[in-house]
């Protein structure tokens, strides 16, 4: 291997450890105590080795909400393809993204719920974020009939968004989750 292909090796292999620890930290502590300084102590950098891989904090979590919506992508697919009618995959990937957001809290907060600096809902968007928007698309074209599929697939994810947050806050009972979805879904599926 080249000297340059060993140094962008390396060099990739720090911006995915600032990632992951980025990520540990947030799930562990809340996105809070994630600080350039903390992060480069705990990836055993020092903070100007950090910034020459991200500008800041911001960068960071950025970086963090890319990777989780291509993960985001992977299971709602999963879940999409492995239903046997449309009705079925509507259920699936509503509990795959309830899943996903519960097991996962703070990467969710980042990628759906905190301030990032990302092009979302625009041609310039990442990839992954197109992807996990994409596999929402797809599960809820069957029904969109007259309407815009990608307003009806906004408005859905809004509705399992809204949901989700409501309840995580503490505004709607836990208890009565499977009910509210149960509506979600019937409605979407008429």
């Amino acid at each position: 291997m080249s000297i340059q292909g060993r140094k962008e090796r390396e060099r990739a292999e720090r911006e995915k450890l600032i990632i992951t620890a980025a990520r540990e930290l947030a799930e562990s502590e809340g996105w809070d105590a994630v600080t350039t300084r903390r992060l480069a102590a705990e990836i055993e950098y020092s903070q100007p080795v950090l910034y020459s891989h991200f500008k800041g904090k911001g960068a960071i979590m950025a970086a963090v909400a890319v990777e989780g919506c291509a993960e985001l992508a992977v299971e709602l697919r999963q879940a999409r393809t492995t239903a046997r009618e449309p009705a079925e995959a509507l259920a699936n990937v509503a509990a795959a993204y309830t899943d996903f957001a519960e097991r996962r809290p703070a990467l969710y907060d980042v990628m759906f719920v905190r301030s990032v600096d990302l092009p979302f809902a625009t041609p310039e968007a990442p990839a992954p974020l197109q992807e996990a928007f994409g596999e929402l698309r797809e599960t809820v074209r069957p029904f969109a009939g007259e309407d815009d599929v990608d307003v009806l697939t906004e408005t859905f994810w809004s509705g399992l968004h809204g949901l989700l947050t409501l309840m995580r806050d503490g505004r709607m009972h836990r208890e009565h989750h499977d009910k509210r979805m149960a509506v979600l879904l019937r409605r979407f599926s008429a």
